[in-house]
C-alpha cells in the first residue's frame, strides 16, 4: 500500500503507543514484518517549548524506513511548528496527528480523542501540520467519536480527505469505551467506502486471522496493530503469512521468545541507558510471559528488575525451570 508518494513494504502497521513503541520495540517488530512503525506520540506544547526530554522519543533506529513521527496537541500555531521540528529532527516519512488517545489526561485537555468534540478545531489542526509538515505526507488516527451519541468519525474523515490528508486510520471505539467492548469494523468499511485515500483499520486484532478477517470484512488498506504485539511482535509475522496465503509459523519457543526479549531491552540500553531501560523492561517482559503456565514467581521478580544482569539472571530462571503449555490437540 501506499500512504502519499511512500510505498509501504507491507500493509502492516505498527500503532504508536506510548511507553511501549520505542525505538528498541520498533526494531524488533519492523524485523518480523511491520511495513511502517511510528514513534509513541510526541507533545507538540512540548517541541515547542524545545524540551529535550521529547527529542529522543522521535529518534528513528538504523534502516526503520518508512517510518511516522506521531503528533498530539490542540493549539494550530503550535501544532504547525512541531511538524516542522519533527519532520527535521526525525527524518521520518509520515507525520501523523493523533486524534484517538482516550486517555483523561489527554483527551480532557482538548487533545487526542478530545480534538472528536470540536470539528472546527480538528480541521484547523490537521490544515496547520499540513502547512508544516510541507511536502511529507501527513496521516490521522482518530477514533469513531467522543461517545455512542456523537459519532463523527464519518464527516471528520471526509474532511480530513478534503484538507489533503495522505491516509486515515480508524480505531473502531468511541473515545469513553477505550478500550473495553468489541470495535466497529462496520464503521470502519463504511468509511473506506467513503473515502478515496488509503484507509488504515484498527481495533481487536489479536491473531493472523483477525487481520485477514479486518482487511477483507472493512476493505482496508492496512491494518494497524495495536495491543496485539504486547510481548508478541511475532504476531507481525505470522498476519503476514495469512494475508499473503502462506502457512502460519508457530510462536517461536518459550527460550527464543525470551532471547528476544533481551535483546530488545539490550538495544533500549544502548539508547536509554540502563537504568530507565530496565524500569520500562518490567512490562515488557511480563507482557512476554502472557499465557505461560506457573510463571507468577518469574512475573514477580521480573517487577524487580534494576540491572541488565538482573535481566539475564530471570532469563536463565525461566529458561531452564518454564515450559510452553501444551498445544491443544
Amino acid at each position: 500500500m501506499h500512504i502519499g508518494p511512500i510505498q509501504l513494504p507491507t500493509p502492516l502497521l505498527l500503532a504508536p503507543m506510548a511507553g511501549v513503541t520505542d525505538i528498541a520495540f520498533r526494531q524488533i517488530c519492523r524485523e518480523l514484518g511491520a511495513g511502517c512503525t511510528f514513534t509513541e506520540m510526541v507533545s507538540a506544547k512540548a517541541l515547542c517549548y524545545q524540551d529535550k526530554k521529547t527529542l529522543p522519543l522521535m529518534k528513528l533506529g538504523e534502516g526503520e524506513h518508512p517510518a511516522g513521527v506521531q503528533l498530539f496537541g490542540s493549539d494550530p500555531a503550535c501544532m504547525e511548528q512541531a511538524a516542522g521540528i519533527a519532520k527535521e529532527v526525525s527524518g521520518a516519512e509520515i507525520l501523523d496527528i493523533n486524534m484517538g488517545c482516550p486517555v483523561p489526561k489527554i483527551a480532557n485537555n482538548g487533545d487526542g480523542s478530545g480534538l472528536l468534540k470540536d470539528l472546527d478545531k480538528a480541521c484547523r489542526v490537521a490544515e496547520a501540520v499540513l502547512r508544516g509538515a510541507g511536502d511529507t505526507p501527513v496521516t490521522v488516527k482518530l477514533r469513531l467519536g467522543w461517545d455512542k451519541g456523537s459519532l463523527v468519525y464519518r464527516e471528520l474523515s471526509k474532511a480530513l480527505e478534503e484538507l489533503g490528508v495522505a491516509a486515515i486510520t480508524l480505531h473502531g471505539r468511541t473515545k469513553v469505551q477505550m478500550y473495553a467492548g468489541t470495535a466497529n469494523w462496520d464503521a470502519i468499511r463504511e468509511v473506506k467506502q467513503a473515502l478515496t485515500i488509503p484507509v488504515i483499520a484498527n481495533g481487536d486484532v489479536f491473531s493472523a486471522q483477525d487481520a485477514v478477517r479486518i482487511l477483507r470484512y472493512t476493505g482496508a488498506d492496512g491494518v494497524m496493530l495495536a495491543r496485539g504485539v504486547f510481548g508478541n511482535p511475532w504476531l507481525f509475522a505470522q498476519a503476514l503469512a495469512a494475508i499473503e496465503g502462506r502457512e502460519i509459523p508457530p510462536m517461536p519457543p518459550l527460550a527464543a521468545r525470551c532471547d528476544t526479549a533481551v535483546r530488545q531491552f539490550q538495544i533500549a540500553a544502548q539508547h536509554k541507558g540502563e537504568r530507565i531501560a530496565c524500569l520500562e523492561a518490567r512490562k515488557h517482559y511480563a507482557w512476554y510471559l502472557k499465557g505461560i503456565p506457573h510463571a507468577a514467581y518469574w512475573k514477580a521478580e521480573i517487577s524487580k528488575i534494576t540491572t541488565l544482569e538482573d535481566v539475564y539472571r530471570i532469563t536463565a530462571g525461566i529458561q531452564r525451570e518454564l515450559r510452553d503449555p501444551p498445544q491443544g490437540t
